[in-house]
């Protein structure tokens, strides 16, 4: 290959003097990394020059070592060092000179570290320009040193048994007959920085155009219309969600989307958590043996924290290939599927509804081949002849309120009417025509005619 004048450099660079005379083979992989990226021309001869600066002399090893890399990268990898230097590792080249070294007792030297000043780089979308994790902590409002304790790379602060260094407050939810459920909830500057990361990064990304839950511009009333009208609706509810979308995910995810190496390490560090063992070792009683001991192991893992603002949208955004699968496989059956965070949704007509079954079972080989679990006990598959529900909403003609919640809706109101609200407000809430407001406008959204008649009554209370 010979010198591309199109395939520049990184600029200038500096040379460091090598502080660990025989540095693991990772380091010198690292080294090498480093090196290739800030040669002033990606080629053969610009990355030999690079490499003998590093080594101190030209190895008989380093040309064939070049010529893997530049069959894996055409281009230079600015944003991915740590992948380069992995895949220098991984080569045949360099693992028989680390065994050459090692046999005749010299292991291999860095005698410079050869570092390339810091560039701009073209990022796909929408996503704005972030290079460097001191972009991402100025986008944040942070200083690099509290973005790097905030994502706690070394996870140190997640390993500690002092709970005043955890970044997150921890509380198990009971729930009767079933496994508990843990929430996470960020402490106030991490939570910021959270909604903050939401709205200028995580929000710009596109999502699948299954996904209605957390979206701006769809909710449950959007996912549920694509359902009305339908032979057959079959329900899947996914079981732990967010602590099965691990780390790894999320770091994918936010690579693919165009966010250099070291940006979409600290994000994911930010982002995500795991459980201290002083918490998993304090879950209380309830649910299948199987689910909580898988329930466990998600939450020691990396995970997306149930009760972070930036889960949601991250959750959406790792499972698109998820997503993916499932919107092909109900077009293949002449249906339609959306999904709610959690609660999975498929429709169709008479093709789907001759073998609702063999459909959920395929539904569930896609699920678990993406590392996660349906709820067999949540698994719905309703005719037309029945009540036809998704995310709660009825579907069977169109988007409605169950006939019992409106009968309820407009007993209540009726009542509040002729005895005064504080006789109908039983639940003893803080704002109840704030409650009553709010139920009104929800059956607005599904039915906007039934609503008027009700509301109409509402101006009535004497509040």
């Amino acid at each position: 290959m010979s010198d591309s004048p199109g395939a520049t450099g990184a600029g200038r660079a500096a040379l460091v003097l090598g502080r660990e005379p025989h540095p693991s083979s990772a380091g010198v992989a690292t080294a090498l990394a480093f090196a290739f990226l800030a040669a002033d021309v990606w080629s053969p001869s610009g990355l030999s020059t690079a490499g003998t600066a590093v080594l101190g002399v030209r190895r008989r090893w380093l040309g064939p070592l070049i010529r893997d890399v530049l069959e894996a990268y055409r281009q230079p990898p600015h944003d991915a060092s740590l992948e380069l230097s992995r895949v220098i590792g991984a080569t045949e080249s360099f693992r028989a000179a680390v065994r050459l070294a090692d046999s005749r007792g010299a292991p291999l030297r860095v005698l410079h570290h050869k570092v390339a000043e810091s560039r701009a780089r073209e990022m796909p979308g929408l996503v704005p320009h972030i290079d460097t994790p001191a972009d991402l902590a100025r986008l944040l409002e942070l200083s690099v040193g509290d973005l790097d304790w905030f994502a706690d790379a070394k996870q140190w602060n997640r390993r500690s048994a002092v709970a005043a260094l955890h970044h997150y407050r921890y509380e198990w939810r009971l729930r009767p007959g079933r496994t508990p459920r843990l929430l996470e909830i960020p402490e106030t500057r991490v939570r910021a920085a959270q909604k903050r990361l939401l709205v200028e990064v995580l929000g710009l990304i596109p999502t699948h155009d299954a996904a209605h839950g957390f979206v701006p511009g769809r909710s449950a009333v959007t996912g549920a219309s694509r359902h009305t009208g339908s032979d057959v609706v079959v329900s899947l509810d996914l079981t732990t969600f967010f602590a099965r979308v691990t780390g790894a995910a999320v770091y994918g995810t936010l690579r693919r989307a165009g966010l250099p190496e070291a940006v979409a390490y600290a994000i994911t560090g930010l982002c995500t958590t795991a459980a201290p063992p002083r918490v998993l070792s304090a879950m209380p009683p309830g649910g299948d043996p199987d689910e909580r001991f898988a329930l466990r192991k998600a939450l020691a893992s990396t995970h997306l924290p149930q009760g972070a603002p930036s889960s949601p949208m991250l959750a959406n955004l790792a499972i698109r290939r998820l997503d993916a699968r499932l919107q092909g496989w109900a077009a293949a059956a002449g249906g339609t599927y959306t999904r709610y965070a959690d609660d999975l949704a498929f429709s169709g007509g008479g093709q789907l509804a001759r073998r609702p079954d063999a459909f959920v079972r395929g539904v569930q080989h896609i699920v678990i081949a993406e590392g996660h679990t349906a709820n067999p006990r949540k698994t719905r598959v309703r005719r037309a002849s029945v009540k036809q529900t998704v995310t709660g909403v009825v579907v069977n003609a169109r988007t409605n309120m169950s006939r019992r919640d409106v009968d309820r809706l407009k007993a209540i109101i009726h009542n509040c009417v002729l005895h005064g609200p504080e006789s109908q407000n039983t639940a003893a809430h803080a704002d109840f025509r704030a409650h009553l407001l709010g139920r009104l406008s929800w059956l607005e959204s599904l039915n906007p005619e039934r609503a008027r008649t009700l509301r109409t009554e509402f101006r009535r209370i004497e509040w």
